[in-house]
């Protein structure tokens, strides 16, 4: 199959292409992978603790670190994709990179030589995985971390592609309206994921519940490929977007020492690709020295190209660096509500010791009950773009009512409440657990309603809704759109980090709790354990980032506030590099 590069600019794609039209392709291929990723993710803890003897806080490490290899993996498909692919490549590759790795999880599921047997609650010693077959389960997850690393950057920023209108007052309400609707679509995705494919999976077993993601993926590749002719596939940036990051950072500091004055516009050096001239913005000032003329005839070729980019750059890239930096430290402070969303994995060995019952014939199953968590966002995403918006705008005058910062900021304090609360209902479930007699065993049901996990899920999902939508829509504001991948891409990084936050956070809490023969806090015996106190160590991490958020909110109103702007011809007289 060869899928041919977009070459269209948007400003020369045929009318025909692009607009609504095109998300019906669009979303039901992420949809449809979204599904067939979590349908086989979710309920993985139990694959790894059942079919290859793992201790459920080895399983959990291995889960975190395969999120952080997918999401650490997105940074590098943003930019492939900004930089040589494009978006609608990047997009499809990714999708069949996935496709095949669900492929080789369903295939342990189907030839038993891949998996080893089930160990007894009989047996003391347990056999392990050889090294053939944790070979072909990490092989799995390769391919869809890889597929992922493409996907989840791409896919949104390729559908906001196609609703780019130049000149038109109302695009961006429309892109920001996208961004809503586009996660709340993924979210009723992986509702269907944590509901139907994991009852699928416990009702008729690991075959068939990994065989219907197979499926779900050949609709995934092939929706997307037939809304090909529709798309509009942006020019990509012809220069190595990353490249060109780091010759900016190395060009300032090799000229450190330089005090050259400005007083013109022909002093800095602009890409001959820009239609548009930026005045370098007065915040990180010393890195303005990477794009200053200081002889023209050594700078500059006779094309009026730079003669050595690791001395001078563009004015523009220069900018480009300004702007990832600037939303550094608002993004390393989103790092703690993901580690509290992959508490999920604890979450399902918590609800198979209680009684899941709805009615009394229909049993959810323990990994559905993070549909819970989906119905909270997706309720919320709608409530707040149908509801909220229209009333706060009329208060706070902004169009999308609260900023993008304030969403943030109530996110994470909603996510350490949720945490609290967590940890008191473990308190709750143990100690009942424990007056029942049913210490020392695991599997038994305890009289309890697994209904109490429903607030916290609920918390976590409305936290996840206005962080996550908010956190986008900063990056989409404040990048420029050659960085529009990137954009996405640092949310799903962020998730990557976080997830190696949440592994270093498990494997260390297990190791310490269990020095000296003790019963670890994390041990698969979870009335044993002790998840309450990890839940509470949570919690409070999460109110220290909270007051880290504020800090660095006060830091981004008075530091931050210079942005460059397009020059007229008249403005080119100034002087921006008074050195101290």
């Amino acid at each position: 199959m060869k899928l041919k590069m977009g070459t269209e600019t948007q400003d020369e794609v045929n009318t025909r292409k692009g607009g609504l039209r095109t998300m019906p392709f669009i979303i039901l291929n992420e949809s449809f992978e979204m599904i067939a990723s979590y349908g086989s993710q979710t309920n993985l803890i139990i694959y790894l603790m059942t079919y290859y003897n793992m201790s459920a806080a080895t399983g959990t490490s291995i889960l975190a670190l395969w999120g952080a290899l997918s999401g650490g993996l997105a940074i590098v498909g943003a930019i492939i994709a900004d930089s040589y692919w494009g978006r609608f490549n990047a997009v499809a590759y990714g999708t069949i990179f996935t496709f095949i790795g669900v492929v080789i999880l369903w295939l342990t599921s189907m030839i038993p030589q891949l998996t080893t047997l089930a160990c007894s609650q009989f047996q003391h010693v347990c056999n392990g995985p050889t090294a053939f077959q944790l070979a072909v389960l990490f092989t799995s997850f390769a391919f869809t971390s890889v597929g992922a690393g493409f996907v989840r950057p791409c896919s949104i920023m390729f559908g906001a592609d196609q609703l780019e209108q130049k000149g038109n007052p109302e695009n961006k309400k429309i892109v920001e309206s996208y961004f809503n609707w586009y996660y709340a679509s993924t979210g009723v995705a992986t509702m269907i994921a944590v509901t139907v494919i994991i009852y699928i999976q416990d009702r008729f077993g690991w075959q068939i519940g990994f065989g219907i993601p197979v499926i779900l993926m050949v609709l995934s590749v092939s929706t997307f490929l037939i809304g090909s002719p529709l798309y509009i596939k942006v020019k990509t940036d012809t220069e190595n977007l990353l490249l060109g990051l780091f010759q900016a950072g190395v060009a300032a500091f090799r000229k450190r020492k330089i005090r050259l004055p400005l007083t013109g516009c022909d002093d800095y050096y602009h890409s001959p690709y820009e239609t548009e001239v930026l005045t370098p913005s007065k915040d990180f000032r010393w890195l303005n020295r990477a794009c200053m003329i200081e002889d023209p005839e050594r700078d500059l070729n006779p094309d009026g190209s730079t003669s050595n980019p690791w001395n001078l750059c563009s004015v523009e890239r220069v900018e480009s660096l300004k702007a990832l930096i600037r939303i550094l430290p608002m993004w390393s402070a989103g790092f703690m509500m993901f580690v509290d969303l992959n508490v999920f994995t604890f979450s399902v060995l918590q609800t198979k010791t209680m009684d899941r019952h709805i009615f009394p014939h229909f049993e959810v199953p323990a990994a559905s009950f993070s549909v819970f968590l989906i119905i909270a966002l997706t309720i919320w995403i709608t409530f707040y773009d149908r509801v909220f918006v229209p009333l706060l705008s009329k208060y706070t005058g902004r169009p999308r009512g609260l900023s993008p910062v304030t969403r943030m900021g109530i996110g994470l304090a909603v996510s350490c409440m949720s945490m609290a609360l967590s940890a008191i209902t473990e308190s709750i479930r143990r100690k009942r657990a424990i007056a029942e007699g049913h210490e020392d065993d695991p599997h038994a049901l305890v009289n309890m309603s697994a209904m109490w996990f429903v607030p916290q899920y609920a918390l976590l999902g409305v936290a996840q809704a206005t962080h996550v939508v908010g956190q986008i829509e900063f990056f989409y504001t404040l990048l420029p759109k050659s960085m529009a991948s990137i954009a996405s891409a640092m949310y799903t990084v962020g998730t990557a980090v976080s997830s190696l936050i949440g592994s270093f956070l498990v494997s260390s809490e297990d190791w310490l709790t269990s020095r000296g023969g003790k019963t670890s806090w994390l041990a698969s015996n979870i009335n044993k354990g002790h998840l309450d106190y990890h839940f509470w160590i949570l919690a409070f991490m999460s109110f220290l980032n909270l007051l880290y958020f504020l800090v660095v909110c006060r830091f981004y109103q008075t530091e931050n506030d210079e942005l460059p702007h397009v020059v007229d011809e008249e403005e080119c007289d100034y002087r921006l590099l008074h050195e101290s």
